[in-house]
């Protein structure tokens, strides 16, 4: 069997009257392009390396098509990337030597299914996918059981939005992918944790880790996806461009959590994108704090009737980080449902981003949606900007939305000094329990406990 590529998926600039000629792009990007298609393909299978090579080759031409955002562009307005553009990002070295040691850091107990990727590289000895239960496939392309092989081509890069600069530029340097693969009626039992680790190396480095997910009908799994580095390297410059897919099939549920703690130096772009069979369910639960500067563009799209959605988020930011949160929640059919919750805490000089986007049109009548958008500032120099963003055209909806920013109330601590506790603890118990509502989403004890410690050092 021959794989295919959609054409309407990635479809390729020419069709639409477009050249290929190079001088129309940004010379910033191709320089970021050559980097990343300076790796080979890493598959040997010839109808899957076929299919990553016709990926590849459309991608590209849109890459040579677009150019690096800057905020005269509505959608990076409030971002500013001028100092991406300052650092010459180099290859990743693709044969990095990692103690086991390394990854047992920063395993996770409840989760002993793991697939781990070092500068966007599959890493067996690092991973632990013997004696997966029957039903599920959690492996890389390259390794991936022939009875699989001829699938993939239906779902990668097959979601909308794949001609977005940042993602089109990983799909133009795709050698490999991590991929979960959920068989009809399979319900996973444990945790998977997805762990991409970033090792800079004497120059900074470009790493592109690309995540395919796809659950079956009736089937259930719990994901754990965790974008960082060595713990003992926070001054590391290199930049993570992430695209990931999940695709729920009629009946199924998935439960992602997404982790971005990378270096405090580094760069993180990251591409989340949902589509929802009919009665499928997600739970996306969204942590942000590392990097010096993040964007996290989350896509959700139900195509089918009585869809539900719950969308928790929170990024806790310090010093001069940005972290910016793009998401869309899009409506295609009746009786669809959605909470969003997004949350930050910032302090110092840091800047948080939240715009979010909710489509119902004339199609999806008797929907539910609510997004809510609370926002905490622990400095006067902190900063906040926030677009909640309702495009409704059916008329027999129910929607919502709001935005909150706030500091710590003056009341609310002398309440709580006044039962006793000083004014440090006071502050702490409050940025606690602020927290708390996304944090105690997350279905892994450890993984609450290390979040909760990174709580109480941002309230210090």
């Amino acid at each position: 069997m021959t794989i295919q590529v959609s054409p309407s998926t990635i479809p390729n600039p020419e069709d639409l009257g477009l050249t290929a000629a190079s001088d129309q792009g940004d010379a910033y990007l191709t320089g970021l392009l050559n980097q990343c298609q300076a790796l080979d393909i890493q598959v040997i299978d010839p109808e899957i390396a076929g299919l990553l090579g016709e990926l590849r080759d459309r991608a590209t031409l849109w890459v040579n098509k677009l150019t690096i955002p800057t905020k005269r562009d509505e959608e990076w307005r409030f971002t500013d990337l001028s100092p991406l553009l300052q650092i010459n990002f180099q290859k990743p070295e693709i044969n990095v030597d990692l103690a086991e040691s390394v990854a047992d850091e920063l395993t996770l107990p409840e989760a002993p299914i793991r697939l781990v990727f070092v500068n966007g590289v599959y890493a067996p000895q690092l991973s632990a996918v013997a004696d997966l239960p029957e039903g599920l496939v959690v492996s890389n392309l390259a390794q991936l059981p022939v009875t699989h092989r001829s699938k993939v081509g239906q779902y990668l890069a097959h979601k909308e939005g794949a001609t977005e600069v940042f993602t089109a530029l990983n799909t133009a340097g795709l050698t490999d992918a991590a991929v979960v693969w959920v068989s009809k009626n399979t319900v996973v039992e444990t945790p998977i944790h997805l762990l991409f680790l970033s090792v800079a190396g004497e120059s900074a480095t470009i790493s592109q880790p690309r995540c395919l997910v796809v659950a079956e009908s009736g089937s259930a799994v719990t994901l754990i996806e965790e974008y960082t580095n060595r713990r003992d390297t926070e001054g590391e410059v290199y930049l993570s461009n992430a695209v990931t897919e999940i695709f729920l099939e009629k009946n199924a549920q998935v439960s992602h959590t997404r982790i971005e703690r990378e270096s405090k130096a580094a760069f993180h772009i990251g591409k989340s994108a949902i589509a929802q069979a009919r009665d499928s369910r997600y739970i996306g639960n969204t942590i942000s704090v590392g990097s010096k500067l993040s964007r996290h563009n989350l896509e959700v799209l139900q195509t089918g009737e009585q869809t539900e959605t719950t969308l928790h988020s929170l990024t806790m930011i310090s010093g001069e980080q940005l972290a910016d949160t793009h998401s869309v929640m899009a409506y295609t059919k009746p009786y669809g449902t959605s909470n969003q919750l997004h949350k930050c805490i910032v302090t110092d000089k840091a800047h948080a981003v939240f715009n979010g986007k909710v489509f119902v049109p004339q199609a999806a009548q008797l929907t539910n949606a609510g997004q809510l958008n609370r926002n905490l500032l622990l400095s006067s120099k902190a900063r906040v900007d926030t677009k909640p963003q309702l495009e409704i055209t059916a008329d027999n909806v129910k929607c919502s939305h709001g935005a909150t920013v706030g500091q710590l109330e003056a009341d609310e601590i002398f309440y709580l000094q006044s039962r006793g506790l000083n004014q440090a603890d006071a502050r702490n118990l409050l940025i606690n329990a602020f927290a708390a509502e996304i944090i105690n989403q997350l279905p892994v004890a450890s993984l609450r406990k290390q979040l909760f410690q990174l709580v109480r050092g941002i309230s210090k």
